[in-house]
């Protein structure tokens, strides 16, 4: 009966631990380090840019001179909301002729941890209960006509 109990304490042990791994998720674009060596300033355009890297993540919202690839690790924990644990963004920028002007990289430094307010956001009116908001409209409205509902 003892090895019984031994048995089942180790898979309960086995079964926790499982849960207690983070588990690796890779977002994005993966950059092929020699192909980036690749990207020159003054050197390269749009197209060769485009066949060296392939399409931007996101190209810049007021015009389409600056490319965004992005990608992004996390880890997550069993049910809990995943962290990141890096980040890539490189950023190409081209001149007014489609030529690369720079090329720039940045990192997880970037990321800003934003939490939300607690309180609780004031509105116009007065504050009701739940009941109030229930039973509120109870008489406000005109009773059904002496002669009965319309017909």
């Amino acid at each position: 009966m003892s090895r019984w109990t031994t048995a089942g304490a180790a898979i309960l042990v086995a079964l926790a631990a499982t849960g207690c791994t983070k588990i690796p998720n890779t977002m994005g674009y993966i950059v092929d380090e020699e192909l980036l060596a690749g990207v020159q300033p003054g050197v390269d355009n749009r197209a060769s840019v485009a066949q060296a890297l392939g399409r931007p993540t996101a190209v810049s919202q007021w015009d389409d001179s600056v490319w965004y690839y992005i990608s992004r690790n996390t880890g997550q924990r069993a049910f809990l909301t995943p962290t990141p644990t890096a980040q890539s963004i490189l950023i190409i920028r081209f001149d007014e002729k489609g030529n690369v002007a720079s090329v720039e990289r940045r990192g997880l430094d970037k990321v800003a941890d934003i939490s939300p307010s607690s309180d609780k956001t004031p509105t116009l009116g007065r504050d009701r209960t739940l009941f109030e908001d229930i039973f509120g409209n109870i008489g406000s409205f005109g009773g059904v006509p002496a002669g009965g509902p319309p017909q």
